[in-house]
């Protein structure tokens, strides 16, 4: 190797490329958990389990207590950054006692808690159940409804837990035909900033939110491709930004693709979100998604190159 060479110790000090200006993130280090991130320049992986007789993607498959627990260690053992765990599908549907949500997403987040330092998130808008759950080991509150309940916020700011705080227009599993947006991307960000201002008048930190966009819940395929463009508005907020694309509808209408034929544009929906700013994205295929995820990441500058011998 000539001096002029490069050498593998080099690519370590690679700055984010400038091709892709990246809204900054007003606090990127974030201890959850048991683990730290830095989103400035660090993209997690969430994994999703289910337990739900008629979820949206897997119809049930990990319903049962011990497929949901199986699928929950292997999501971290495959190198998942965090598990997201639900009890009750967003679409609308009859009302899920909050006895039998937490009945459903208790015993998983214990099992989990016992077997994996993995960052444990719970998808539910309840106050009772968010608060089991942290008293279990959960360390973030995944609201899909916008802090529909005030409540959820108390029950966070009293933790040490990390809220994430989603745009939808509906209350909790209930139907909303037809959505209207002027302007969606900047409507969504408005919506976000509100909540967050309401989280922290509640007491959470700034430290402790994250921002979800809400992709395809309460709008259409066009809406969210638009919304999804301009992805960068929501990460102009100032926090982490999670995108949850994979497999849904937008995708299928996009490429006229069954929900078991949608990997390929899930990726590309999420290396996309990536590009304009997302630090989180929620996945079911986990070691592809890794994989995708860490290839961006070494395209952004974010990580050096595991082997980089190629031409040396």
């Amino acid at each position: 190797m000539t001096s002029t060479e490069p050498r593998p110790d080099q690519y370590a000090a690679v700055e984010p490329v400038r091709g892709f200006p990246l809204p900054p993130i007003r606090q990127p280090i974030r201890r959850i958990g048991a683990r730290t991130f830095d989103f400035s320049k660090q993209v997690a992986v969430m994994a999703i389990i289910n337990r739900t007789p008629d979820s949206f993607f897997d119809q049930g498959a990990t319903f049962s207590l011990d497929r949901a627990v199986e699928a929950a260690v292997t999501a971290a053992e495959q190198g998942a950054d965090w598990v997201d765990i639900g009890g009750a599908k967003f679409a609308p549907g009859p009302e899920i006692p909050a006895a039998e949500e937490l009945d459903r997403v208790l015993p998983v987040v214990e099992a989990l808690a016992a077997r994996s330092d993995v960052v444990i998130s719970v998808d539910t808008f309840r106050p009772e159940v968010a608060a089991a759950c942290i008293a279990a080991g959960a360390s973030v509150i995944n609201d899909t409804t916008g802090i529909h309940d005030p409540t959820l916020a108390d029950v966070v700011a009293a933790s040490e837990a990390t809220l994430v705080i989603t745009h939808s227009l509906a209350k909790p599993r209930q139907p909303h035909p037809r959505p209207h947006y002027d302007d969606v991307a900047r409507e969504v960000a408005a919506f976000l900033a509100d909540r967050v201002e309401l989280a922290i008048a509640h007491g959470v930190p700034e430290s402790r939110l994250i921002v979800d966009p809400g992709h395809d819940l309460n709008k259409t395929t066009v809406q969210t491709l638009e919304l999804t463009r301009h992805l960068g508005e929501i990460a102009a907020l100032g926090f982490p930004t999670l995108a949850a694309v994979s497999n849904k509808d937008f995708i299928g209408e996009s490429l006229d693709r069954p929900k078991t034929e949608r990997l390929e544009g899930s990726l590309a929906a999420a290396t996309a979100c990536i590009l304009l700013g997302a630090r989180i994205v929620r996945m079911h295929a986990v070691p592809e998604s890794i994989a995708a995820v860490r290839m961006v990441e070494a395209i952004l500058g974010f990580r050096a190159p595991v082997a980089p011998v190629h031409n040396l």
